[in-house]
This record gives structure tokens, C-alpha cells and sequence, in this order.
């Protein structure tokens, strides 16, 4: 009986042990943070290398980019009003604005992004009125 008392204390212990060594989330330090998803408009599938700027009064914050499963992540951004702005080759540029930030919020933002049309898909050039 005694034996069990002390394999479950020395049990105990290493789980404690292990708990407190583990690092501590980063918005319990009171960080604010903004993270996402980025995916194609038509397929939903998630876009990677999506440069992701975070701009405050008119100022650019920082940038990310979108990971191989269309995530992105900032942390430690100042609480304020964003403007996030999301590029990729190929991809019309989407806009979000008036994004909040608050002390200890974290912020969850999906978005779509459209691809750009294929030039026949555009209608007539301007050499449409002219004959050959």
C-alpha cells in the first residue's frame, strides 16, 4: 500500500512538472492578436503566400503570410482600428476595413478572395471596333 502512495506522488509530480514548464499562450500576457483564414472564392480551397498587411492610422503595422493551410497570424498588434490589405499574384486584392483590435480580444477573420478573369472573359478590347 505504501508503494502505490509514492509511484502516485512521484506520478503527480511529474505531470506537475511538466504543466509548469509548458509556455504560456501568448494572449495570456495580455497581447492582442488577429488571425485568419485566406481561401479561393470559387473552390474554398485555402490560399497559401497571401501577404496579409496590417495598417493603423494610415501607417503599415506589420505583415504576414498566409500558411500552407491559408492561415495567418499577428500578434502583438496595438489596439486600434485596421485596415487589413490581402495580396496574392493572380488575385484581385481584397480590402477589409475598420477592423478592431481590443486589449486581451482575440479577432477570427475568413476571407475570400476572387481570382482575376481570364482576358476572354472580359468583354471586347478596344480593337473590337476596328475591322481587320
Amino acid at each position: 500500500m505504501n508503494m502505490r502512495f509514492v509511484f502516485t506522488f512521484f506520478f503527480f509530480l511529474g505531470c506537475f512538472t511538466a504543466v509548469a514548464k509548458t509556455p504560456a499562450d501568448p494572449l495570456q500576457k495580455g497581447e492582442e492578436a488577429l488571425n485568419g483564414l485566406v481561401v479561393d472564392f470559387e473552390n474554398k480551397k485555402p490560399l497559401k503566400n497571401v501577404n496579409v498587411t496590417a495598417i493603423l492610422h494610415s501607417k503599415k503595422e506589420k505583415t504576414v503570410v498566409s500558411d500552407s493551410n491559408g492561415g495567418y497570424r499577428f500578434i502583438m498588434l496595438k489596439p486600434g482600428t485596421y485596415k487589413l490589405v490581402f495580396e496574392k499574384e493572380g488575385y484581385k486584392k481584397v480590402v477589409k476595413e475598420k477592423v478592431e483590435v481590443k486589449e486581451n480580444a482575440p479577432v477570427y477573420l475568413k476571407v475570400e478572395m476572387p481570382g482575376f478573369a481570364p482576358v476572354t472573359e472580359r468583354g471586347p478590347s478596344a480593337w473590337h471596333f476596328f475591322d481587320s
